[in-house]
């Protein structure tokens, strides 16, 4: 497997060579970690879009933490050394691959209980406008999406807009 790597040895141009090079991962080796570091590195490595794996000599109390809830992969005290190097990136692209499954799942978590809410609503309006049982409101939302080849959500939330509308 052929790697090409970039070295960015100015720390203030780090955030620019990362919108340049658009890295499939991010290693750092600091000295010397601050929040202000962490910060700079989340906000530059965009960590969220990519495994960030951050190697320092030393860590004050909280840095760790910092690190991880920034959204960082690895957090590596005690410097980087060649025989931690793949171990740590390993895992550390694991870990990411790890929460990016997670927030996909929150998100899908999230849609659906918004899509399952405006379902409710619909079904709330049909019953009372047409005088119709829970189930048969159901049916005929599910059987207008079928006949309009759409989400059941969509058809109910054009209801739900519908409604507000004319109401």
């Amino acid at each position: 497997m052929d790697y090409e790597i970039h070295v960015v040895a100015e720390r203030s141009s780090l955030a620019r060579q990362i919108v340049q090079v658009k890295p499939d991962l991010v290693l750092v080796d600091v000295a010397d970690p601050s929040r202000d570091i962490i910060e700079e590195l989340t906000l530059a490595s965009g960590p969220l879009e990519r495994p960030v794996a951050l190697f320092v000599d030393r860590s004050d109390a909280g840095l760790s933490t910092a690190a991880i809830e920034a959204g960082l992969s690895a957090y590596v005290v005690d410097g980087l050394t060649a025989s931690r190097v793949r171990p740590v990136l390993d895992a550390a692209i694991a870990r990411f691959h790890l929460m990016q499954r997670m927030r996909a799942e929150l998100d899908e978590t999230k849609r659906a209980l918004e899509d399952r809410k405006v379902i409710d609503r619909a079904k709330g309006l049909l019953m009372r406008v047409r005088g119709i049982t829970e189930d048969e409101a159901y049916a005929l939302l599910r059987k207008t999406a079928m006949d309009q080849n759409k989400r059941l959500a969509d058809v109910a939330g054009a209801l739900v807009t519908a409604a507000k509308l004319l109401g």
